[in-house]
């Protein structure tokens, strides 16, 4: 698992990196700088060209040091600097190592900015992460007349004019528009913000050897869920186990006319590997589920079309409840009445979560590490609508500590939220996957995998991994535009072998 630090951290990873390594700032320099150019040298031909721009400070050296790298490697370069009263040391230095190898060129007013040539690809080295206020002057209508060009365009550590650890919007938001994003050593919080998304790009990650033993020491409350924390937490089946060894799960779910919110929950439960799973709902819809999923078995509610009566709950050691559910009256007393008297977390999704936003005081007898799983909007209705995407965060984190549960918040890099105030962004999923359906798939996942008693975080973990792979697996095989939510489920096997299988 991946940390992500604040800019401040990562400041002091590379003043450790260069006391104790050690290394000089100028060195450091050189290895990022070099990152980036064995990185752009591996996709992009040399018959292309550059044209660079540079900042005062040390994104701008950045800049110059990969200016002259990609000198070296035949590429045709031209650097454009920002005129500034004052220039950081490691930009002097790798001006004055540049100076032999081309001209650089000067930008002071409108009347400097450069046509950008046809096979040139633009590059922004302006001002990083060391922006402390928004652009304005010469350096905004720099980055507006960039940004209306037609070339190719890659933002060096960060996009100028976005800060890394809040919200950069604004009545008059000024920030580079890059195709991609070559961060060092770290993702920024900001590249997993949706109103970041046309300011980031495609972002990478590049490897600049940053001191393993801060990295490790240093605490940070925010984390990049990848591949190798899901392979570890899955658990190999036993050879004399049976299916009571893997839990026999109870989903809540259906009403008249959403009974398929039903059938794809629990069919994704029982792919999830749970040993048994039973669906309750209404009586009248007694013939979908073992039509639908012969390996389901049901438990009928006395109602004939809503949820109104909690089965008895001794035989099961996991229950969800919400997909198709409805919000009708039975439901919520039932509801109510399932929160009163689980012994164990519940996983909540859908109407489930509606019924709990028009019943707040209901949130406050959750059971202990219970799983919440709303998209914005049904998030938006339990705790009320944010000013900005980091805002957001804060509040989804304060949610999940006041309520000791785990709140997974549904969408691209979904994130899930600790009792304890951490905070886990997911690596898998694409937007294929925004399809009516899908979220059911999670809720069966999960629901799956605390069956067979993983814990919530583990869970969560695991199952928001495994739900964004199976989704990419079905984006593979079925394009975006064309995914459905089964699609998802008819790949979780391929995830789980991938997943398995990984070196």
């Amino acid at each position: 698992m991946q940390k992500i630090f604040t800019v401040d951290k990562i400041r002091l990873a590379d003043q450790f990196t260069i006391e104790n390594e050690p290394i000089s700032s100028i060195d450091l320099m050189e290895r990022a700088a070099t990152a980036c150019v064995n990185w752009i040298s591996e996709r992009i031909e040399n018959t292309l060209g550059f044209a660079i721009f540079c900042g005062p400070g040390n994104n701008g050296g950045d800049g110059l040091a990969i200016a002259r790298l990609l000198i070296e490697k035949e590429y045709r370069v031209r650097v454009f600097v920002l005129q500034a009263a004052k220039y950081s040391t490691d930009f002097n230095r790798n001006k004055e190592r540049l100076e032999n190898k081309l001209e650089i060129n000067s930008i002071e007013n409108e009347n400097d900015f450069p046509a950008i040539q046809e096979n040139e690809l633009i590059i922004d080295a302006l001002f990083g992460s060391g922006l402390s206020k928004p652009l304005s002057g010469i350096s905004a209508k720099l980055i507006a007349f960039l940004n209306d060009q037609k070339a190719l365009r890659i933002a060096i550590d960060i996009a100028s004019g976005l800060y890394a650890d809040k919200s950069s919007m604004t009545k008059n938001t000024n920030v580079f528009k890059p195709d991609y994003t070559l961060s060092f050593q770290f993702p920024k919080l900001a590249f997993f913000m949706p109103e970041n998304d046309t300011y980031v790009g495609d972002w990478q990650v590049l490897d600049i050897g940053l001191s393993s033993k801060y990295i490790q020491s240093t605490e940070t409350p925010f984390f990049f869920n990848e591949s190798s924390t899901a392979k570890e937490l899955i658990r190999p089946r036993a050879k004399y186990a049976h299916k009571g060894t893997y839990g026999h799960a109870l989903l809540i779910a259906g009403s008249i006319g959403k009974m398929g919110a039903a059938v794809l929950a629990g069919k994704a439960a029982l792919r999830s590997g749970a040993g048994l799973v039973s669906v309750h709902h209404p009586k009248s819809a007694m013939s979908i589920i073992p039509t639908a999923v012969p390996e389901l078995m049901t438990s009928l509610d006395g109602h004939e079309e809503v949820f109104s009566k909690t089965p008895r709950l001794d035989p099961y050691s996991a229950i969800a409840i919400g997909p198709g559910l409805g919000i009708a009256k039975p439901s919520q007393s039932a509801f109510k009445i399932l929160i009163q008297e689980s012994k164990l977390p519940l996983i909540i999704d859908a109407d489930a979560l509606n019924m709990l936003a028009e019943n707040k005081t209901w949130l406050s007898f959750l059971p202990p590490q219970s799983i919440l799983t709303p998209h914005l909007k049904e998030f938006e209705r339990l705790d009320g609508k944010a000013k900005n995407d980091f805002d957001c965060l804060d509040k989804q984190i304060a949610f999940a500590k006041k309520h000791q549960v785990y709140l997974i918040l549904k969408g691209a890099h979904t994130r899930i939220a600790t009792p304890e105030g951490l905070v886990l962004f997911n690596s898998t999923g694409n937007p294929g996957m925004a399809t009516g359906g899908s979220g059911d798939v999670l809720t069966g996942i999960l629901l799956g995998l605390k069956a067979q008693n993983y814990s919530s975080l583990q869970a969560s973990i695991l199952g928001v991994f495994l739900h964004g792979l199976a989704g990419d697996f079905a984006a593979e095989n079925k394009g975006e535009a064309s995914l459905i939510a089964g699609d998802i489920i008819d790949f979780i096997s391929e995830a789980f072998l991938s997943i398995q299988n990984m070196e």
